[in-house]
């Protein structure tokens, strides 16, 4: 009778450390693709593969929780409310006071994003063409207009060439006062009344600011164009609309370089946004970015070449966690392996090289 209390208690702990062995590791995420995508059958995408490799070389199984935001993600590791986390998340000396990390899976940094130069990049003629430009030359041209029907009312009778009447005056008069502002006048046709003459000379005189300000105008719309194509830095980007995503690693990069910037909540608004033409320019993470030009750009977007900040992406923990020290192992074992190498070039190809 003992032998078989003792054989029935045995099999209990048998079965009940295989039912614990078996328990889901719930692991929190978001939406970036490539490392974490929601699609038809479940959960795909760099990030995932690898830790299904890591739980399946565990012996476990494992069950995601998708998150709407970055930091809701990242409060549930706090919080003790899931397991661990993954996706595309940057190893910080904030983030680590507050949570464990595991080996470095993957070399990241913080690049910029803008329209490609044979894509997007404006012409001389839609330079010129602007709405300041135009409200400049039809001031330029109702205030020739006005001054020339003015010389008229006051010439008309002391000179031949305004005598004439009100409906055939408006081109001659206006073809006068332009002739005025760009060549001086007509010496034959000088005003003849008092009234004509002070009004010419202040014509003339204003007529020097006008010119000024029409040419600036121009300056300035075909400096900005080509500024515009010449975009190959980040101080380039001073005074543009510049997009991250807000919380993030590449938000907080952007305030200390005093850049302003649009946070979005999620990178499918954010690229929207961009497509959309909302925002000049894109700063985040460097794969992210590089996986949007090849998949979905359609050429009309590039990067700049510099990665700003080298950062690299790991798996969250709780603080303490037991679970932590295993999965550096797997890890380290999967990179030997050249997992790291295959699931690179699965889910990036030509895209992502690295840094």
């Amino acid at each position: 009778m003992t032998r078989l209390v003792c054989w029935v208690f045995s099999a209990a702990l048998i079965v009940f450390a295989s039912v614990a062995q078996a328990q889901d590791v719930r692991v929190a995420t978001v939406e970036r693709a490539p490392f974490s995508i929601m699609g038809d059958d479940g959960f795909e995408g760099f990030s995932i593969d690898l830790m299904n490799r890591v739980t399946e070389d565990l012996g476990l199984s494992v069950e995601y929780v998708l998150y709407d935001s970055f930091s809701g993600m990242l409060n549930a590791v706090e919080t003790e409310d899931v397991d661990a986390a993954i996706a595309n998340i940057s190893i910080t000396a904030d983030r680590e006071t507050r949570m464990d990390f595991s080996q470095p899976m993957f070399d990241s940094g913080i690049q910029v994003m803008v329209p490609s130069e044979q894509g997007t990049s404006p012409s001389v003629f839609t330079a010129l063409f602007t709405k300041q430009i135009g409200i400049a030359v039809l001031s330029a041209l109702a205030l020739l207009f006005g001054g020339g029907m003015l010389m008229w009312v006051f010439e008309r009778k002391a000179q031949p060439y305004f005598d004439r009447p009100l409906k055939d005056a408006p081109f001659p008069a206006f073809w006068w006062a332009l002739n005025l502002v760009v060549n001086g006048g007509f010496e034959e046709r000088m005003p003849q009344s008092r009234a004509g003459r002070f009004f010419a000379v202040g014509l003339v005189i204003s007529s020097l600011f006008i010119v000024s300000i029409f040419v600036a105008q121009i300056t300035a719309a075909l400096t900005i164009n080509a500024i515009s194509e010449n975009i190959q830095d980040l101080n380039d980007l001073d005074g543009r609309r510049i997009g991250t995503i807000e919380g993030s690693t590449s938000a907080s990069f952007l305030d200390v370089r005093d850049l302003s910037h649009v946070g979005f909540a999620d990178t499918e608004a954010l690229f929207q946004e961009y497509e959309a033409g909302g925002i000049d320019a894109v700063v985040f993470d460097s794969p992210i970015l590089a996986y949007y030009v090849a998949e979905r750009s359609g050429g009309e977007a590039r990067l700049l070449d510099r990665v700003y900040r080298a950062e690299n992406y790991g798996i969250a923990f709780p603080t303490d966690s037991e679970l932590r020290e295993r999965v550096d192992r797997v890890l380290l074992g999967l990179r030997e392996q050249g997992v790291f190498d295959e699931l690179t070039t699965k889910w990036f190809g030509m895209a992502y090289s690295g840094r």
